[in-house]
């Protein structure tokens, strides 16, 4: 019957068949049939789209018959191009409502236009609102659906044929004649539908089911209201899934910057600073104006799509691939179809920026406005990142009152026009590979806009973006050994030349648990936008570390990673590739029953199993990097390594990594560390008594060093301590690495013929060169029984000591000499009540300024490593 009837579509059929080799390239998602599907079977179908156009009704008419679903049997205001033709030639054809009814009755679906486009050349009537017939349409079905107990699913179906995003400001000459980008005219929709057709985006919203809407509404509801009720909710569902894929409309700039100008915060901050003289005021008006220029973002259709070829091109002359969480990815954009995004991503490159737009442009995600360190603001690059969409923020604007509240009142206009919004947690770039400790200064900023606007709903999306190696790596290890970091450039442009020429494994970009305010509020009981400072402080902290520890917990393990900490912490001078393998092998296996996430090309998608293969690839990446050496067959000790033209993948090869090199394998390595140090502090607790250890001991061993590496790692954000510890203890003794003898904590006997204590040597090995960071930055504060130093010229000391301390064989991790891990050391001293910052120096504490007791403070570290003969690895 459905057959027959839709043979009768002549003028849709003939207009299908002609355009069949263009809409048969039109993209479509998977899940658009599923979820058409599943409406089908609920109840009768109703897709509503937003403005009145032809094209739109056409390729979601092709996309029903492709996919056999229930086929268009009505459409106001284009009905004659889907309506039976015997209909619309009857003398006395039925009224609109009548023929929506007999089509949805007969097992057809329908098409709803719920506006029409402005524009000249627009049909007759253009109204921007539908004729009047879409309420009596809307009431009809109301009425049906009364009568007959028989659901109805509106389906809001949006079609995005540019990404050109709307404007605010009036329309031009050509889109008052020809309609605007996002409400073209019949010539407008046409001209997009053929530069565009491979590059539409058809998004399916959640279906609103008409009955349920009629059972929340008070039964004495006027139709009239509960018609414009409805009207209503079916266009804002339409809009949510356009403006998750466009983001906001588009301001001018001067626009944007005289509402931010205007906002009450900042015409209260310029009040207090200029008094009442109108000269004064508006010279403080003018320097907040030019803050505001130097600060503003001002996005442009054009400069993004060039620089998504960029990062198309990039991405594949310099990486293998992109791995993207694509639950991930829905997740995001239910997120977005609700309210607006603040996305917090890890930041170990400046390649963070562009891959992340890339990824979200490539799943037709909206692009955030991103904040930036004002030192990228250099031409030409700096105008560039402007018009891709950054803004620039100075590092540093304490003291500067205006600035403050400039920034507070930009971000709050960015917000409530419902852009989404990207900056790094960390504040710069991690030099070590692992997550940095948030900064909380614009995140209180944005928390403090979003509770200001009660009813908006604000998602937090907690990012992990990883490599098996950085590009900057080579820079990085510089600025970790005291080199000074140099300033961003257009030199620099240059000097990246020859990274380009380079291979740097897999990328990856995995999406955390979102985090959404109102539901955090709520567990929290914070009601109302006026929230006491405390509370406010305690939300900020509370968002900061769960989004820290979402993104640990979804960082992929990649084998460059997995690799990279068998090299380092396998306690040998070379590794054997089969050694290399098992011990990746072992890791892998922990890492999966920890709930890691490991990435597809380390394991067998049907079994789980590490890919051999995968261990290879990752270890020529670092051969042809230079950061490791292989020795084979033919070469021996006292000869140069031979020149290959190919990485020798022999099974009888050896592994060692070069002691200059160890620092920048340690960044790989440092990407998963925090997966393992949980066991590691554990490890080094057990091995480093001189007596075995009862549990109550052992806890608090293990307690002492949690605290001292407070700064140095982001820990769980789950579980109080003493939960964390008992399960790491319960897991360690379930594998066999540990025992419990009479209340006594041992090395176990392992399993599958291991013993436990190389398992148990293995992790504590893991954590060994932040250990002796640690120790070489107490060595370092025992020269400050002299007097007080700076913080800065201290650090620089203890690198020098380190450097002594590796060569003379005090310490054994040539990467323990890193500036970052000694700051971080100092840092923890201060906490420890070891050292005092005054006046801007380190000095000591009054219990450590003799040199018998500052030499205790070395004491308390080196105790954690002591060594045992017996202590082998894996």
């Amino acid at each position: 019957m459905i057959r027959a009837s839709f043979a009768r579509l002549e003028p849709a059929r003939l207009a299908l068949r002609g355009l069949e080799p263009l809409l048969s390239a039109l993209p479509l998602d998977e899940g658009w049939a599923r979820a058409v599907r599943a409406a089908e079977e609920r109840g009768r179908v109703v897709h509503v789209l937003r403005n009145v156009s032809l094209v739109d009704l056409l390729a979601l008419e092709h996309f029903v018959r492709a996919q056999e679903l229930a086929p268009i049997g009505f459409a106001n205001e284009l009905g004659a191009w889907v309506e039976p033709a015997l209909a619309r030639l009857r003398l006395h054809a039925p009224p609109p409502a009548e023929r929506l009814l007999e089509a949805l009755a007969s097992g057809r679906s329908a098409a709803l236009f719920m506006k029409r486009a402005p524009g000249l050349l627009s049909r007759a009537g253009g109204a921007f609102r539908g004729r009047s017939e879409g309420d009596d349409l809307l009431l009809a079905l109301v009425d049906d659906c009364r009568k007959t107990g028989r659901d109805i699913l509106f389906f809001p179906q949006a079609f995005v044929w540019t990404r050109r995003p709307e404007r605010h400001g009036g329309l031009s000459f050509v889109d008052a004649v020809f309609g605007p980008v996002d409400f073209p005219g019949d010539l407008r929709a046409a001209l997009q539908f053929f530069l565009n057709y491979k590059h539409v985006v058809v998004r399916a919203g959640e279906p609103l089911s008409l009955r349920e809407f009629l059972a929340q509404e008070p039964p004495d509801e006027s139709d009239e209201v509960l018609v414009r009720r409805l009207s209503y909710a079916l266009l804002r569902k339409v809009e949510r899934e356009r403006r998750a894929i466009l983001g906001p409309a588009h301001k001018p700039v001067d626009r944007v910057r005289e509402e931010v100008l205007r906002s009450p915060k900042l015409q209260a901050a310029v009040r207090e600073i200029a008094g009442e003289g109108e000269a004064e005021r508006a010279a403080v008006t003018d320097k907040a104006r030019a803050i505001l220029e130097e600060l503003q973002a001002t996005p442009d259709p054009e400069t993004l799509r060039a620089l998504e070829v960029l990062a198309s091109t990039l991405a594949r002359r310099v990486y293998s691939g992109i791995d993207v969480d694509r639950e991930g990815i829905a997740r995001v954009r239910e997120a977005a179809q609700k309210g607006s995004l603040v996305l917090l991503p890890s930041h170990k490159s400046h390649v963070d920026y562009l891959l992340l737009s890339y990824v979200l442009r490539k799943h037709e995600l909206q692009l955030p406005l991103i904040a930036a360190g004002d030192n990228l603001a250099f031409f030409p690059l700096g105008p560039i990142f402007r018009r891709a969409g950054a803004f620039f923020i100075r590092r540093s604007f304490r003291g500067d009152r205006l600035y403050a509240i400039a920034v507070d009142a930009y971000v709050r206009r960015l917000i409530r026009d419902g852009w989404a919004i990207e900056f790094f947690l960390e504040g710069g770039r991690s030099r070590t590979g692992k997550l940095l400790p948030p900064k909380l200064g614009l995140l209180n900023m944005v928390v403090d806009a979003a509770l200001s606007l009660d009813g908006r709903e604000i998602a937090f999306v907690p990012v992990s973006i990883g490599y098996e190696r950085m590009m900057e790596e080579g820079s990085y290890a510089r600025e970790l050994s005291g080199g000074q970091k140099r300033p961003e450039d257009a030199l620099g442009l240059f000097r990246a030349s020859s990274v380009l020429r380079q291979k740097y494994g897999r990328a990856n970009v995995q999406f955390g648990q979102i985090i959404e305010l109102g539901e955090l509020r709520r567990r929290m009981g914070i009601e109302g936008t006026s929230v006491p400072p405390a509370k406010r402080r305690a939300l900020v902290t509370r968002i900061a570390h769960q989004a820290m520890s979402e993104i640990n917990r979804v960082t992929l393990v990649t084998p460059g990673a997995l690799v990279a900490t068998v090299l380092l912490c396998h306690g040998r001078r070379g590794i054997a590739h089969a050694a290399l393998v098992e011990v990746c092998r072992r890791l892998s296996s922990l890492a999966g029953r920890l709930g890691a996430r490991e990435a597809p090309s380390l394991v067998r998608e049907d079994s789980g199993e590490l890919r051999e293969a995968a261990v290879r690839e990752a270890a020529a990446l670092f051969v042809r990097g230079g950061l490791v050496r292989q020795h084979v067959p033919g070469d021996t000790l006292t000869s140069a390594p031979r020149k290959r033209g190919r990485v020798y993948t022999g099974t009888d090869v050896i592994y060692t990594v070069p002691d200059d090199k160890r620092i920048l394998l340690d960044i790989s390595k440092n990407i998963i560390v925090h997966l393992f140090v949980d066991r590691a502090l554990v490890s080094v607790a057990l091995l480093s008594a001189e007596v075995p250890l009862s549990l109550g001991e052992l806890r608090e061993r293990v307690k002492d060093l949690s605290r001292l590496f407070k700064f140095e790692f982001v820990f769980r954000a789950d579980a109080p301590f003493d939960r964390i510890f008992d399960e790491t203890v319960d897991d360690l003794v379930r594998q066999g690495e540990v025992a419990i003898e009479a209340d006594r904590a041992l090395p176990g006997n392992g399993s599958a013929g291991e013993g436990g204590r190389a398992s148990v040597a293995f992790y504590a090995s893991v954590v060994r060169n932040f250990l002796e960071s640690y120790r070489i930055a107490a060595r370092a504060a025992r020269s400050l029984v002299a007097g007080p130093v700076a913080e800065k010229d201290l650090t620089a000391r203890a690198l020098r000591i380190g450097e002594q301390m590796f060569l003379g064989g005090e310490i054994e991790r040539a990467e323990a000499v890193s500036g970052p891990v000694i700051d971080n050391a100092l840092a923890a001293f201060v906490d420890q009540g070891y050292l005092r910052r005054e006046g801007g120096k380190l000095q000591l504490a009054e219990p450590f300024r003799s040199d018998e007791a500052a030499r205790e403070i070395e004491a308390r570290v080196a105790r954690y490593l002591s060594r045992r003969p017996e202590d082998v690895a894996w």
